[in-house]
């Protein structure tokens, strides 16, 4: 994590561009993974984007819970 702080103070642009390619590949390796395990359920095309969505939602709720 000293790395990642490191990283933000000293060269931002690169770590934004980092934190953003993260999020595309982690939306682009879940959202099939979460679509697969939906999909024999019937529910509706948008169901794994608000799972993924609620996922991240609740890791960083118990993050900040636990400073």
């Amino acid at each position: 994590m000293d790395h990642l702080r490191r990283l933000r103070a000293e060269q931002p642009a690169i770590f934004w561009v980092l934190v953003a390619l993260g999020l595309y590949l982690g939306f682009q390796l879940l959202l099939p993974v979460v679509g697969l395990l939906l999909g024999p359920l019937g529910l509706p095309s948008w169901m794994p984007i608000v799972v993924v969505v609620g996922g991240l939602v609740l890791i960083a709720r118990g993050q900040q819970r636990s400073r």
